[in-house]
């Protein structure tokens, strides 16, 4: 990789904790220019604006998540302990994410929700990425026998993210991992009683 390469690559992984912390619109270039050490001209000789910056800094936020994810469920063969593993992945990172200031995700779709558009649809992408990844999973798992085949991919889906990011948004508020920590545990029961054949 070049200096080049490794400082682009520096100021968005440093972009994307001030932005998940701060919001877009709450960090100014001199914002940026603090956390990365670099003048003006050093940042903007890597990306032509501070949106071009804030869309780079979303799409590594949330490649880092589904990297976690991956590597979550790579030894999951069965749909259930899948879908356990992801929720493991929210609860374990609650006090230490990967990205600070919460889930980029979340934040992200709150904030750019009229306010920039552009960074609205990179959210909307993310979600229908994470949606389709669990109808994926419940939908393998339905043709494997391992789910029950009268359950709605896409309305579990919807369930476990609904709950799943209310929790982060509570934990955060409340500072206290109980509010996952309670989602987990419902989650976990919730597929026992309602997914499992």
């Amino acid at each position: 990789m070049s200096k080049g390469d490794e400082t682009k690559e520096k100021i968005i992984k440093q972009a994307a904790d001030l932005f998940n912390q701060q919001g877009y619109a709450g960090s100014s270039i001199a914002d940026i220019m603090r956390v990365t050490g670099l003048q003006k001209g050093g940042i903007y000789n890597h990306f032509k604006s501070k949106d071009d910056l804030a869309l780079q800094a979303f799409d590594y936020a949330i490649a880092q998540i589904k990297q976690l994810y991956r590597n979550a469920w790579k030894d999951k063969r069965h749909a259930i302990e899948r879908l356990q593993a992801i929720i493991a992945v929210f609860h374990k990172h609650i006090d230490k994410p990967l990205i600070e200031g919460g889930c980029p995700l979340l934040n992200t779709a709150v904030e750019s929700d009229d306010a920039h558009p552009a960074l609205r649809e990179r959210a909307q992408k993310a979600m229908d990425s994470w949606r389709d990844l669990l109808c994926q999973i419940i939908n393998k798992g339905i043709a494997r026998g391992e789910i029950r085949p009268d359950v709605n991919a896409d309305e579990v889906a919807t369930i476990i993210i609904s709950l799943l990011e209310g929790a982060v948004m509570m934990s955060k508020l409340y500072g206290d991992g109980v509010h996952i920590k309670r989602v987990a545990k419902h989650l976990n029961e919730y597929f026992d009683r309602v997914l499992r054949f």
